[in-house]
C-alpha cells in the first residue's frame, strides 16, 4: 500500500480514508470555531503536540481576537473553543470569553488546571463559573506518579486542589456545569476503552480525593511535536505509526473533529484542526486562509487536508 500511495502522490491515510468514503475527506459543517490563542504555558508536558511551554512567545493579538469574535458574530456557529498552550495566559482571554458569552455562544476553555496557581490566575475558577464556561481539563492519569512523570513534580497535587475548587463552584457535579477530563497515554501505546477508563477515574478520584467530573475523553498521542521527538529518541516512531495504522477504524471517520470544526491559529491562519496547525497544513488552497477573510459558505464543505498523523484520530475508538 505504501508504494501505491506514493505513486499516486497521496499519503497512506488519504488512500484509506478515500477508500472508505468513496471520495476525499470533506467537512460537513462548522459547529465549533476553535481559537488557539498562543503557545505559552506554565508547563512543558512531554506529550504536548504544540510543544507549549514558558519560553514560547507566540500569542494571538487583540486585533486577531477581534477578528475571531467578528467571524463568530457574523455566523451561526454555536460554539467557541479556546485553547493553547495555556489559553488563560493570553491577556485578551477573559475579554474574549465575555464577548462570546454576550453573543449567547457556548464557550469552552481548555485548561491544564495548574494554571490556577500562577500569579494573577487565582480567581479563574470563579471567573469560569460566573460566565458559564465549559471546561476541558487535562489530567493524564488518576495517579500521582503517572501525572507528575509527564507534567512535572507537584502537578497532580495542584490538579486535585483545582478540581476540588471547581467542584465547590458547581463544576462536575450532578446537574452542574460541564467539567470533562482528558487522558493521554504516558507512552507509545493506544488508550484503553474510554468507558472503562472513565469508570476507573471516577472511582479513584472520588474515593481517594472526593473529586467529581462530568466525563472523560481519551486521546491517542499524536506523532507530532514534542511526542514525535520522544518517539524518535526512543527509536519508536516507525513502530508507533504502524500501531496507529493497524488500528485504523473506518467508523471513526464521521466523527472526526476536522469535519465539524474550524481551527484558527494564534496568527489568524485557518486550519482544519489544531494538529494541522502545528504542522503548518493550512486549509485547502481554494478556501479563505485567514480569519480576516472568514467565509463560512466557502468553508462548510471544504476538502480536509490530511497526512499520516491523522491515523492518531482514527485508531481504535478514535479521538473526536
Amino acid at each position: 500500500m505504501t508504494v501505491n500511495a506514493a505513486s499516486k502522490g497521496v499519503t497512506r491515510f488519504e488512500e484509506k480514508a478515500e477508500a472508505c468514503e468513496g471520495a476525499p475527506l470533506r467537512a460537513t459543517g462548522i459547529d465549533v470555531l476553535q481559537a488557539n490563542v498562543g503557545f505559552g504555558c506554565n508547563m512543558s508536558c512531554k506529550h504536548c503536540h504544540v510543544e507549549a511551554g514558558p519560553s514560547r512567545t507566540e500569542m494571538m493579538s487583540d486585533e486577531t481576537i477581534s477578528k475571531v469574535l467578528s467571524a463568530l458574530s457574523d455566523s451561526d456557529i454555536p460554539t467557541l473553543d479556546i485553547t493553547g498552550g495555556s489559553p488563560e495566559l493570553n491577556p485578551g482571554f477573559r475579554g474574549m470569553v465575555l464577548k462570546a458569552r454576550e453573543m449567547g455562544r457556548r464557550v469552552m476553555a481548555r485548561t491544564n488546571l495548574t494554571i490556577f496557581f500562577e500569579p494573577g490566575m487565582g480567581d479563574l475558577p470563579e471567573f469560569y463559573a460566573q460566565n458559564g464556561v465549559e471546561l476541558v481539563a487535562s489530567l493524564p492519569y488518576y495517579m500521582e506518579s503517572g501525572v507528575d512523570r509527564v507534567r512535572g513534580d507537584g502537578a497532580f497535587a495542584k490538579s486535585i486542589e483545582a478540581l476540588r475548587r471547581l467542584n465547590s463552584l458547581g463544576y462536575g457535579t450532578e446537574d452542574g456545569m460541564s467539567l470533562n477530563l482528558v487522558y493521554n497515554p504516558p507512552g507509545a501505546f493506544l488508550p484503553p476503552a474510554q468507558a472503562t477508563l472513565e469508570a476507573d477515574y471516577k472511582r479513584e478520584l472520588g474515593e481517594k480525593f472526593g473529586v467529581g467530573f462530568t466525563g472523560l475523553f481519551t486521546f491517542s498521542n499524536m506523532p507530532i511535536g514534542r511526542f514525535k521527538d520522544f518517539l524518535k529518541r526512543s527509536d519508536n516512531l516507525d513502530s508507533y505509526m504502524d500501531k496507529l495504522e493497524c488500528a485504523f477504524n473506518p467508523d471513526t471517520l464521521d466523527g472526526l473533529m476536522c469535519r465539524h470544526l474550524m481551527s484558527v491559529g494564534w496568527d489568524g491562519r485557518l486550519y482544519d484542526c489544531d494538529f494541522n496547525l502545528v504542522l503548518g497544513l493550512s486549509v485547502d488552497e481554494n478556501c479563505p486562509g485567514h480569519i480576516a477573510d472568514f467565509d463560512p459558505e466557502k468553508l462548510l464543505n471544504r476538502r480536509i487536508r490530511v497526512g499520516d498523523h491523522c491515523f492518531g484520530c482514527t485508531a481504535g475508538q478514535g479521538s473526536t
